[in-house]
């Protein structure tokens, strides 16, 4: 039997999938569970003028290397640990460097789009899917990108209106009739998160 339970966290950017996590972990035990970021899976754009880069969309399936991730995905689900790319995203290129993730009990996937994929969806053994208002999405977006990855206000509200609101009603969001468990207001539906951990305490006992 697999002892690796792989979940999937997916959801509009600033939807409150990282906090979903967060609150998973403390409950299960950081000891047990890794992470990986489908934003670590970006496709290297060091190949093109840094003005290009700016202007690609980051929301669409394209922009990731889902090839690499579905790879290392079958790899933990074998029970073997993986090397994981690091992204810039200041630079939108690829770090000379990796992350070990070891082959946890629980392997939980954080991304925007891997309920569009087929193939991710099937190695998946929860699926869940976090609904947030969108005007919520854009604020938390913003407070993210200004702080973390030194973005404008302005940048981030064309990038918002040009790729992500778009890509989300193009993509993201009809993925959600794929998921397990839909987890509405956010990730701090306390109620649904006791759900998904219950879930994965059982799984957890019968893969013993």
């Amino acid at each position: 039997m697999n002892n690796v339970i792989l979940i999937g966290i997916s959801g509009a950017s600033g939807s409150g999938k990282t906090l979903i996590t967060k609150t998973i972990i403390e409950s299960i035990g950081a000891n047990k569970i890794s992470v990986i970021q489908e934003d670590a899976y970006y496709k290297d754009l060091s190949d093109i003028p840094f003005n290009d880069r700016t202007g690609k969309n980051f929301d669409h399936p394209d922009a990731f290397e889902h090839d690499l991730l579905i790879f290392n995905l079958r790899d933990l689900k074998n029970g073997r640990p993986v090397q994981i790319p690091a992204y810039d995203y200041n630079t939108h290129t690829r770090i000379n460097k990796t992350t070990t993730i070891p082959a946890n009990k629980v392997i939980i996937l954080e991304g925007i789009l891997i309920l569009n994929d087929p193939v991710i969806r099937g190695l998946l053994d929860i699926r869940v899917y976090v609904d947030a208002m969108p005007d919520i999405c854009l604020i938390r977006r913003m407070q993210r990108d200004i702080s973390e990855r030194e973005r404008t206000i302005d940048s981030v509200i064309s990038q918002y209106l040009q790729t992500v609101r778009p890509m989300f009603f193009k993509y993201v969001e009809p993925s959600k009739k794929y998921a397990d468990i839909i987890v509405p207001h956010g990730g701090k539906n306390l109620i649904a998160i006791d759900i998904i951990k219950t879930k994965i305490k059982d799984l957890l006992k019968n893969n013993k």
